[in-house]
């Protein structure tokens, strides 16, 4: 089974698996559309780059439960295509095969009608908010800041605009930038 991360999962796999992919889901668009403390994404007409996880047989009841309870917050797991573009991260977890076609995978995605959904924002309000909020998983900024860099890391040529206008907007408000170099 796998698993595909457009959010915090890009820098945070708190669960085992047995290997990683960079690709995109078609689509789709990461937005920061969703009221919670450290997860948005939300349908549109785009792509959405990430990290694709192949789970283990022996761990997808585990790794499904995990996440089930981490994406409660107005979330559904849905079955999307991934495109998978270059090779396997993590070489030294073994010898795979990584995947060069399409593949079905689970994706957990902000359901419009729940309770915590924003709706569309401008940029600016969208980094006030996240400026402003800090949870049980940290500050918004930190989320920002990790997923960014991240993707750059990740995904050098692909240009995320809704990402880096929203990290921009969040530098430009967070006056101590304390969490800013976090990776």
């Amino acid at each position: 089974m796998w698993v595909f991360g457009y959010g915090s999962l890009v820098w945070k796999a708190d669960f085992p698996f047995e290997s990683r992919l960079v690709g995109y889901i078609e689509g789709y668009a990461r937005r920061f559309w969703q009221y919670s403390i450290d997860h948005r994404g939300v349908p549109s007409k785009a792509q959405v780059w990430g990290v694709a996880y192949k789970i283990a047989a022996q761990d997808v009841e585990f790794v499904m439960n995990h996440l089930d309870y981490r994406e409660k917050n107005g979330y559904e797991r849905v079955e999307v295509i991934f495109n998978p573009c270059g090779q396997a991260l993590d070489p030294d977890i073994g010898a795979i095969v990584a995947p060069t076609e399409p593949f079905r995978l689970v994706v957990y995605l902000a359901n419009e009608s729940n309770e915590s959904f924003a709706g569309a924002a401008n940029i600016e309000n969208i980094a006030q908010t996240i400026v402003t909020s800090v949870g049980p998983s940290g500050p918004n900024t930190e989320y920002v800041y990790k997923l960014a860099s991240a993707m750059r890391l990740l995904a050098p040529g692909v240009q995320d605009e809704h990402l880096f206008a929203v990290e921009e907007a969040v530098r430009r408000l967070d006056m101590d930038n304390t969490n800013r170099d976090l990776l």
